[in-house]
């Protein structure tokens, strides 16, 4: 099994990258692959809703100068995604909203492809607004026809500077639950 995150927060390891790493850290003890792919700070187009992808179906954005195209090929392939994102202005990054809309519609224009993986979202807050970008990420995952995991209480890690969420300790104890959680739904849904 392979789960991949991918990181939209321009900070390479900064807050976001920590509480991703916080939940990957469990799935890897419970035996499964993980990668980070880091989007954030990346020159990535947002969709143009050319609908290209629905008139040629062949698991690619039209879009080939920017990197989202092997994130597409990367969500296709795991069985779980994970998307963080600082909060920006009470939303998500454009670089993670990037993805989230090409790699919609892509798969939802080839056989969607998503359906039945295993999405959480992870967010990074200094103060508020983190339960919308929450949220955001959330409707990527069910309008997608994903598998969501609970956790303690939302997947949120409270920090300002590069390392203060893992002063949180509340938000570390709801990542760890979330990669437990995670790997859990996992191992059920890949059982043979």
């Amino acid at each position: 099994m392979k789960v991949v995150a991918f990181n939209g927060s321009p900070h390479a390891d900064g807050n976001t990258f920590r509480l991703i790493k916080a939940v990957l850290g469990e799935l890897e003890e419970a035996g499964i692959d993980t990668e980070v792919v880091q989007i954030g700070g990346k020159a990535v187009h947002g969709c143009t809703a050319c609908y290209r992808c629905r008139k040629e179906p062949n698991g690619r954005c039209v879009i080939e100068n920017d990197m989202l195209n092997d994130c597409i090929a990367k969500m296709r392939d795991a069985d779980g995604i994970i998307l963080g994102s600082p909060t920006y202005f009470a939303d998500i990054t454009p670089e993670i909203k990037a993805l989230i809309d090409r790699a919609g519609f892509v798969s939802r224009s080839n056989g969607h492809f998503l359906r039945r993986k295993v999405g959480a979202s992870v967010v990074a807050v200094r103060r508020a607004g983190g339960i919308h970008a929450f949220n955001s990420l959330n409707h990527f995952f069910l309008i997608g026809e994903m598998i969501v995991p609970g956790s303690s209480y939302w997947n949120l890690g409270y920090g300002g500077k590069a390392g203060e969420v893992e002063e949180d300790a509340e938000g570390l104890r709801t990542m760890t639950a979330l990669g437990q959680n995670m790997a859990w739904l996992l191992q059920k849904t890949n059982a043979e």
